[in-house]
């Protein structure tokens, strides 16, 4: 089974995007750097390491220092697919990644957004 290319590409290449979307809407970097570390527990120099070292998606998630156990309470849609029917995990954790990103430029406040 071919793997997805988003699997392969750097963390490092999308990370900006994600605060470029959240800036466009009026939140900040910081509120996005808020939602990564409560998805993965990826901090401050940990997470600027994995920014530096270009980490692939799957290795971003697969040495992640705490996935969160709630992830599973994200619910929705992204890019047309329900983000709980996902089937293939990794593409399911960054997906939920997608749907907060996308939930905080919408407007919600950050304790709806981190169930």
């Amino acid at each position: 089974m071919p793997t997805h290319k988003i699997f392969t590409m750097p963390f490092s290449t999308v990370y900006p995007l994600y605060i470029a979307k959240a800036e466009r809407k009026g939140r900040t970097k910081e509120e996005v750097d808020e939602i990564i570390n409560w998805l993965t527990g990826y901090e401050g120099n940990r997470l600027q390491s994995v920014l530096e070292n270009e980490t692939d998606f799957e290795t971003f998630f697969a040495e992640a220092p705490k996935l969160n156990p709630s992830r599973n309470l994200i619910k929705g849609v992204v890019c047309g697919v329900r983000v709980e029917d996902i089937e293939e995990p990794l593409m399911q954790e960054i997906r939920y990644m997608d749907k907060l990103i996308d939930e905080l430029a919408k407007g919600k406040k950050m304790e709806k957004i981190l169930r």
